[in-house]
């Protein structure tokens, strides 16, 4: 007769389980879920492609620019590709609802595009990437800048980069057990 008792004691307190997919449910803060990729942030190293464990992202070069896409159905949701992104242009996010029906699997892309663009110095077609740190050999630009460099081709863009750099010079840090000058 004791299971008597559990089952009355379960019909009084409800369900154990989670609602889903009737209601919501409870999604943990550290899941890795789908990828978010922010063109603007890209600089099309393609580090993201040569990690990516299943194959899921492509880049293509297409007429009017770089084009970035990641298949959801075939990415295993491991996090490399944000991991190795230098420039942080790709986001884990919480977003698990990835479920689909068989003739949907081809719209589970998440797609993005470096256009082509002219150079503000010399004319040269090039895709629009954004620069990345070492071109200002220490220096930390400014978001300013930064926008200033993408409208120049990798060849001009070095040597704007090189003036931007020249015009702040490393700050030295002073030794305090060394006299400064005109002191003895």
């Amino acid at each position: 007769m004791s299971f008597l008792k559990v089952l009355f004691r379960n019909l009084i307190s409800g369900p154990s389980t989670d609602p889903f997919p009737f209601g919501e449910t409870f999604t943990p803060k550290a899941l890795r879920g789908r990828v978010v990729y922010d063109a603007s942030k890209c600089t099309s190293c393609r580090t993201c492609e040569q990690v990516c464990i299943g194959g899921a992202i492509r880049f293509d070069n297409t007429p009017d620019g770089r084009r970035f896409l990641l298949w959801h159905d075939t990415c295993t949701f491991c996090g490399l590709c944000v991991f190795y992104c230098p420039q942080d242009a790709l986001e884990m996010t919480t977003d698990w609802h990835l479920s689909h029906t068989q003739d949907e699997k081809f719209k589970m892309v998440e797609h993005g595009l470096m256009p082509k663009a002219a150079c503000a110095a010399c004319g040269a077609e090039y895709v629009a990437v954004a620069p990345t740190a070492k071109a200002f050999a220490g220096y930390e630009p400014t978001p300013e800048e930064v926008e200033e460099l993408r409208q120049y081709c990798p060849r001009c863009r070095r040597k704007e980069a090189a003036k931007i750099a020249a015009a702040h010079p490393p700050a030295i840090a002073a030794d305090p057990d060394t006299p400064e000058q005109g002191q003895s």
